[in-house]
């Protein structure tokens, strides 16, 4: 059962304290002039518990929020972050223990965050690890020949870890903010020809049509950032696309001339996304159901670097496939 803190509503602490002094001397003076017929030491006895009984209840609400962060604290230090402070007061006290709240739910999101990190990526590790184990334990125990195509398993797998090590130092990155924007002004159909080179690699081709309106279409962002952006969400459209269709790129300028945001639009044919894993597809390790062998982090760099950019990113609605858009601004 919670006491009543009727001094909640008052904004500051020290019209709290004077509005406790002015209670107590006044109730103290109310009891002194009702038992003025007593005896002299019963009347000033009486006089002093009852400021003393007002004291204890006003002080009480008044201090309350205090004990409850002491204790939430104290339950901090031993991993339980699931503490909150009441925080009706209105005064510096009240907005102490709402930021404290605050602090607390942040705690427990990055707590939950580096939990989740450490199983998703032990998850994540311990596939390649283990099937590039199981190859090379095959060769050295003779029941595999060390030949072209044992040894193109073993570098896939390599690849991969290789990959999955590289997206979460890019992640690191990202979020510690030492990833600085170095913007420039540069032409978009060579620079899309470059990413997609580099995309495809030797033994992947990839097939993508690009479509830049107008002819000629000149961007301002981060080149290295915007590479990023776009090779994830090629890699990503590729993954679940049909292997008969190509990706398609389409870049515009929006036509609104106040925002003049750059639109970039990355589209497949693949089984979409569904509108209950939209809101959580650019969150860390999240894949959409999809079971391809993606390490669930593309998306997350696409959307830290486009925000870096003060960008959005979005799904949009299709009638099929996928189609993920970016709006970087251009001013």
């Amino acid at each position: 059962m919670s006491w009543p803190r009727p001094l909640d509503p008052f904004r500051s602490f020290k019209v709290k304290t004077g509005l406790l002094v002015v209670a107590s001397l006044l109730l103290a003076s109310l009891t002194f002039w009702l038992t003025s017929q007593w005896q002299f030491r019963f009347a000033l006895l009486s006089a002093l518990v009852a400021a003393l009984v007002v004291t204890q209840v006003l002080a009480h609400g008044m201090t309350s929020p205090l004990r409850e962060m002491t204790a939430a604290a104290k339950a901090m230090a031993t991993g339980d972050y699931s503490r909150r402070v009441r925080s009706t007061s209105r005064d510096e006290i009240g907005q102490l223990a709402t930021a404290f709240n605050q602090m607390a739910e942040d705690l427990e999101a990055e707590d939950r965050y580096r939990r989740e990190l450490i199983g998703n990526v032990s998850h994540e590790l311990r596939t390649p690890i283990a099937a590039l184990q199981a190859v090379l334990e095959n060769v050295v125990d003779g029941v595999a020949v060390a030949d072209r195509s044992t040894m193109m398993s073993a570098l896939a797998q390599t690849e991969r870890l290789g990959g999955l090590v590289a997206d979460l130092l890019d992640l690191s990155r990202l979020e510690g903010g030492a990833v600085p924007l170095r913007r420039a002004t540069f032409e978009i159909e060579p620079f899309l020809g470059e990413v997609i080179a580099q995309a495809s690699g030797p033994g992947r081709s990839l097939r993508v049509d690009v479509d830049v309106a107008p002819a000629g279409l000149r961007a301002v962002a981060d080149t290295a950032r915007l590479h990023q952006v776009i090779t994830n969400l090629v890699d990503n459209a590729a993954r679940h696309g049909s292997q008969n269709s190509p990706v398609r790129i389409r870049i515009r300028v929006r036509a609104d001339p106040q925002s003049g945001d750059l639109i970039l639009d990355v589209h497949d044919d693949g089984p979409g996304i569904p509108d209950a894993d939209r809101s959580r597809v650019f969150e860390r390790f999240a894949r959409g159901g999809a079971q391809d062998g993606g390490t669930g982090l593309g998306l997350a760099i696409a959307r830290w670097a486009v925000e870096l950019h003060d960008g959005r990113i979005e799904v949009l609605d299709t009638s099929g496939g996928c189609c993920i858009r970016v709006a970087l601004p251009q001013s």
